[in-house]
């Protein structure tokens, strides 16, 4: 009798490994309402990194994928991976910024003249050495570019303008005239500070009166196991930006005149660099506060024996910049609907629905702490994985999803980079969603969400956005969109006051859940396409 049932058994196991995936159960939209409503709730206080309104954020995400039965991904079988920070105060008081020309001194007066940012290496620093301009400051092999060609910068500080050149392409210039690689390129070639000039180019994109409205807002960075803050060039000694003024001051005695510099700058022309025949002296004191903040992390194990041992990763912020800085105001918690609780709600009933359509491949889902602080979550992650990094095939971001009309496409940043935009395309399309081009090419905003962190790992990424087309006619998605960000980002407006379409929640759900299945489910991994810029400077990182 028992070999019969036995051999029952074995015909059962047979047929289960051999039967179709389960189909995937409705999105429920009365689930991503009641998520997004807690965490843009007043009693989260604007979920800032490291405060208690936060925590109760990262609690309620851990919670919920527990009843998801999702396995912890964090630290000691949690579901936290807790960030340490440091967060740097300049003492407003104490900073001097001083250029010497033929013996003559002259002091810059703060901030009418200069902004600083609070050392995060050490609580007082100053330097005093000669200064090199050097164009943008930028090195980059595919554009044969090269600022600091026949330049002396060792033991000296650098002076740059901010930008790059306006004919290369957008994203790609983006990552090379960024801030960490315009401080790596000095680093590298021994300056021990670093001074970028503002440039009437620039203004025109953001005035230095409106920069000044966030001088006194603290840095942050997450720290190594050595206690070292991350993205942090230790040998610079200084470091300042200057107005238009200000850098004419400091051109006083240069070999080219600023103004000839700056119409070379709007013309996009060439630009050489200098000996400046001038010292500047910085210098500047700051206090440091330790906080810590949590990233959530679980796993759906996928159910193919070989592809369970790759993951498809989902990504979304959970983090929003607090309490508002001006204290007339009304109501002054960032509640930040849109910013990113929209995001984390569709992404935790994405993970629902995914946990009853068993994938093959796992599934990582991996909600950041830090986004609004400059990616810290993501890039603790990424540096300080508990997945392995070569075992990661793709990566999901949500980040700011606007759910305020009914989206007809969806925009995924990045999607020009690999075969991911090939799925999205395939996978929004079955729900007859369609793939629009980025339609602000000149932002760069591939560069800017969590998905980028991944991408400088080798992971191929996008990050899916609602389009600008509405399926409801006389409604215009791109205006509506355009709207938000003009009246409502980052203010505490982005509340749930905002005519939130529920309908959209769903399709995006959907769209999220469709890609999620296409991706674990086939057979050949995502790839970078071979002309890809980030393929090819990231791709041998995993």
């Amino acid at each position: 009798m028992k070999k019969y049932v036995i051999a029952g058994l074995a015909v059962s196991a047979l047929a289960s490994c051999s039967k179709a995936p389960t189909p995937a159960p409705e999105v429920e939209v009365e689930r991503i309402k009641a998520h997004l409503e807690f965490l843009a709730d007043d009693l989260l206080e604007g979920r800032d990194t490291g405060s208690r309104g936060y925590e109760i954020a990262a609690q309620y995400v851990a919670t919920e994928f527990k009843k998801m039965g999702l396995q912890p991904a964090g630290d000691e079988g949690s579901y936290m991976q807790r960030v340490p920070f440091r967060k740097g105060f300049l003492n407003q008081q104490s900073t001097e910024a001083n250029v010497t020309i033929n013996g003559e001194t002259i002091e810059l007066k703060y901030p009418l003249d200069y902004m600083m940012g609070a050392s995060m290496a050490v609580t007082e620093s100053s330097v005093k050495a000669d200064a090199v301009f050097v164009g943008y400051g930028l090195v980059a092999e595919n554009f044969e570019h090269d600022d600091y060609a026949g330049l002396d910068v060792e033991g000296k500080i650098v002076v740059a303008l901010t930008g790059r050149p306006t004919s290369w392409p957008s994203e790609e210039g983006a990552h090379l005239a960024s801030g960490s690689e315009k401080s790596k390129y000095a680093a590298e070639r021994g300056a021990i500070g670093y001074v970028t000039l503002h440039t009437p180019k620039r203004e025109k994109v953001r005035s230095y009166t409106t920069s000044l409205q966030y001088i006194n807002l603290p840095r942050m960075r997450w720290l190594d196991k050595e206690g070292n803050p991350s993205g942090t060039q230790r040998q610079f000694k200084g470091g300042a930006y200057l107005n238009l003024e200000a850098g004419k001051k400091l051109f006083a005695n240069a070999p080219t005149p600023l103004e000839d510099i700056f119409k070379l700058d709007t013309e996009d022309q060439a630009i050489k660099g200098f000996d400046l025949n001038a010292q500047i002296e910085l210098s500047s004191k700051s206090r440091h506060e330790h906080v810590s903040s949590p990233n959530i992390l679980a796993v759906l194990p996928g159910s193919d024996p070989k592809l369970k041992d790759e993951y498809v990763v989902f990504t979304a912020h959970l983090d929003h910049i607090g309490f508002a800085q001006d204290v007339t105001k009304k109501d002054r918690i960032n509640n930040g609907a849109m910013d990113n609780a929209s995001g984390v709600s569709v992404l935790l009933e994405t993970a629902r629905i995914l946990t009853k359509a068993q994938p093959k491949r796992s599934i990582l889902f991996t909600v950041v702490t830090g986004e609004e602080k400059g990616l810290q979550g993501a890039n603790y992650y990424t540096n300080n994985p508990t997945i392995p990094l070569a075992n990661m095939v793709a990566n999901v971001n949500l980040d700011m999803p606007v759910l305020l009309y009914d989206f007809a496409d969806v925009i995924a940043f990045g999607a020009n980079h690999s075969s991911m935009g090939e799925i999205v395309e395939k996978a929004a399309g079955k729900l007859g969603i369609g793939l629009s081009p980025d339609p602000m090419p000149e932002q760069a905003i591939f560069t800017r969400s969590d998905h980028y962190n991944f991408v400088k790992k080798g992971v191929p990424s996008v990050f899916l956005m609602t389009g600008f087309t509405s399926k409801t006619e006389g409604e215009d998605g791109g205006k509506v969109w355009g709207e938000f960000f003009a009246k409502h980002y980052h203010q505490p407006s982005d509340s749930l006051d905002l005519p939130i379409n529920w309908k959209s929640a769903k399709m995006f759900a959907d769209v999220n859940i469709q890609i999620g299945l296409a991706v674990a489910n086939q057979a050949e991994k995502p790839y970078w396409h071979e002309d890809s810029f980030f393929g090819q400077t990231f791709a041998n990182e995993k």
